[in-house]
C-alpha cells in the first residue's frame, strides 16, 4: 500500500471531527454550567450516576464483542435520565447538566475496563453524550408543554392520557435513528467500509436490544418521578440479566468460532493449503459480503462457510502430489473431483452442528455460479484470489500473482465460473485497502 494511500486512510474524515467536536463542547458547556449553579436535583443525578456507572462495569467493551451496544443498561439509564423534567434556570441548562453528569458516570464507569486493558473507546463517549443530549433537547417541549414542569409534570401528562408516554417513546425512537446513523459514520471513518451497508447493519439491529433499552428508558424516567430515583435498581434488573445473559451467550460464541476456526485448519495442517488460507479466505469473504450488503447474521454464515469450504479435500487420495502442497488453481480439478469434494465437505459441515445454510453453501461450491446462492459464489470468488496471489498451486507451475493480475485472471473468468458483480465487489474491497494481502 503506497504511502499517500496510508495517509488518506490516516486522516480523520470531516464527519468524525464534527462529531467529536460536538460531543467535546456540550461535555465541557455542562461541567460549567453545573459547576456554576449546581445540580438542580442532585439525588436524580447521584441515582442514575450510578446506574450508569454500574451498567458500564457489567458491559463489555472487549475487542470483537458481539454486542453493538456493549453497555445497555448504562445507555437505558443514560437515556431515562435524559427524558427526565429537570427543572433549569435557562433554557439549555438542563440539557447541559444531563450531558455532564452522564460523561462523568460514563468515563467513572469505564475504570475498571481501562485498568484491563479494554476500556471503551472514544466512539463510545462520543455516541452516549450526544445521544444522551439529543433526548434530552427533544424532551425540553415535552416538559415546558406539561403543568407544573419539575414538580410532576410528567406525572400531569400521565394523568391527561398516554399522549405522554407515545411522545416519550417517539424521543427515544428518533434518538435512535440519529445513533445509528451517527454510528454508521464512525464506523465508514474507523474501517473503511461503505456508509450503506453499515447503515443497514445500524438499523436491522435497532428492533433487538435496541429497543429494550427504549422501553426501559420510558419506564425508568416516568417511575423516578412517581416512586422516587431510588426505584431504580428494581426496574432496571430485567435489563441487567438481560446483559448477562448476552455475555454468557457471547463466551459460548467465542468458543464455537474458535472451534470452526480449528477445524477448518485441518487442510491447511494436511497440506492442501499455505498456512492461514482458510482465515484470508474468511476475511476477504466477509469484507465481500459487506460491500454487498448483507447482514449480520448473513455475514456470519459466509464466514463459517469460507472457512470451512475445503474440507471436502481431506478425501483426496493424494493430498500433497510432488513439488506442491496439493492445491489446485482455479478449474485444475475435473468437474467430478470438484463435486465430490463439495458432496463431502457438506457431510462433514453437517456433522459440526453449525447453520444448515452453511453446509448449503460448501455443498454448492462446484455448481455452475448463476445457479448458486450469493454467500457460495462469494465465497468461491474469495479462495480463488488467495490462491493466485499467494501461488499456492505450486504443483501446476504457478507462481504469486500480484493483485491486481489476480483481479484481471477472475475478471477474465466470470463468463462462466465467477460471478461479475462479486468481482466488482472484491475489487472494491482492494481499493479500501482493508483485507490487502
Amino acid at each position: 500500500m503506497s504511502e499517500s494511500v496510508r495517509r488518506a486512510r490516516h486522516r480523520t474524515p470531516p464527519e468524525v471531527r464534527v462529531a467529536v467536536g460536538a460531543a467535546g463542547a456540550a461535555t465541557a458547556a455542562g461541567f460549567c454550567w453545573t459547576l456554576a449553579h449546581g445540580l438542580a436535583q442532585p439525588e436524580a443525578a447521584l441515582a442514575f450516576g450510578l446506574l450508569i456507572v454500574l451498567g458500564e462495569v457489567a458491559g463489555d467493551h472487549r475487542a470483537g464483542a458481539p454486542a453493538r451496544i456493549p453497555a445497555p443498561l448504562a445507555t437505558a439509564g443514560a437515556l431515562g435520565y435524559a427524558l427526565l423534567c429537570i427543572p433549569a434556570d435557562a433554557a439549555g441548562g438542563a440539557v447541559l447538566e444531563i450531558a455532564a453528569v452522564s460523561f462523568t458516570a460514563t468515563v467513572v464507569g469505564a475504570v475498571p475496563h481501562v485498568a484491563r486493558g479494554r476500556g471503551p473507546t472514544a466512539e463510545h463517549l462520543v455516541r452516549r453524550v450526544l445521544g444522551t443530549a439529543f433526548a434530552a433537547a427533544c424532551c425540553r417541549p415535552l416538559c415546558a408543554g406539561a403543568p407544573g414542569e419539575g414538580d410532576g409534570g410528567p406525572v400531569a401528562g400521565l394523568a391527561a392520557g398516554p399522549g405522554y408516554v407515545l411522545a416519550l417513546l417517539a424521543v427515544l425512537a428518533l434518538t435512535a435513528l440519529c445513533d445509528a446513523v451517527l454510528a454508521a459514520c464512525l464506523a465508514r471513518a474507523r474501517t473503511g467500509w461503505p456508509y450503506g451497508p453499515l447503515l443497514r447493519d445500524e438499523l436491522r439491529a435497532l428492533p433487538g436490544v435496541g429497543s429494550a433499552m427504549c422501553a426501559t428508558g420510558v419506564v425508568i424516567a416516568l417511575a423516578a418521578q412517581v416512586a422516587g430515583p431510588w426505584a431504580l435498581p428494581v426496574l432496571s434488573l430485567p435489563l441487567l440479566l438481560t446483559q448477562v445473559s448476552l455475555r454468557r451467550y457471547a463466551a459460548v460464541r467465542r468458543t464455537y468460532r474458535q472451534t470452526i476456526a480449528s477445524l477448518a485448519r485441518a487442510t491447511e495442517m494436511a497440506g492442501y493449503h499455505s498456512q492461514g488460507h482458510a482465515r484470508r479466505v474468511a476475511a476477504l469473504s466477509r469484507a465481500i459480503g459487506r460491500v454487498r450488503g448483507l447482514s449480520e447474521r448473513e455475514l456470519d454464515v459466509l464466514e463459517q462457510s469460507a472457512l470451512m469450504h475445503d474440507l471436502g479435500k481431506l478425501s483426496l487420495a493424494d493430498p500433497v502430489p510432488p513439488g506442491g502442497d496439493g492445491t489446485l488453481p482455479p478449474g485444475a480439478e475435473s468437474l467430478t473431483d470438484r463435486r465430490r469434494i463439495a458432496l463431502l465437505g457438506g457431510a462433514v459441515v453437517r456433522q459440526t452442528g453449525v447453520a444448515a445454510e452453511v453446509a448449503v453453501v460448501v455443498e454448492r461450491q462446484a455448481e455452475p455460479y448463476r445457479d448458486q446462492p450469493v454467500a457460495a459464489r462469494i465465497v468461491r470468488v474469495a479462495a480463488a484470489y488467495d490462491v493466485l496471489v499467494t501461488g499456492n498451486a505450486k504443483g501446476e507451475g504457478a507462481v504469486a500473482a500480484g493483485p491486481l493480475a489476480a483481479l484481471e485472471r477472475l475478471r477474465l473468468a466470470t463468463a462462466d465460473e465467477y460471478d461479475p458483480v462479486v468481482v466488482d465487489a472484491l475489487r472494491e474491497v482492494l481499493a479500501s485497502g482493508v483485507c490487502a494481502n
